[in-house]
């Protein structure tokens, strides 16, 4: 059985450097560690809690608050599963997307 049957890590000493730090290469075998001599500090970057942040904070009121309120209030005549199971995910959801999306930076 060889290396190369077992379908495990193979050790290749050519993608180390000098000093035992992998190299960054790409698909074509070029190096890209280029980002690394000279890196972004984070005050540096354009961050601020614009409207991407308020409609967050807006989604974040409206799942913690407004939708249990919502939920409580639900008259008891409706089905129990709907307003139990249904209800919850659509707040869920809308959070999970919207904060994806208001830190996620074009």
């Amino acid at each position: 059985m060889t290396s190369s049957d077992d379908g495990g890590y193979v050790h290749d000493p050519s993608t180390f450097d000098e000093e035992g730090q992998p190299r960054e290469t790409t698909d074509d075998g070029d190096e890209t560690a280029d980002w690394v001599d000279e890196p972004v500090h984070p005050e540096a970057a354009d961050r601020e809690f614009d409207w991407r942040g308020w409609t967050l904070v807006a989604v974040i009121v409206f799942a913690f608050i407004v939708a249990p309120g919502i939920i409580l209030l639900w008259p008891p005549a409706t089905d129990y599963l709907f307003a139990l199971i249904v209800l919850p995910l659509v707040p869920a959801v809308l959070l999970a997307v919207t904060a994806v999306w208001a830190t996620t930076r074009p």
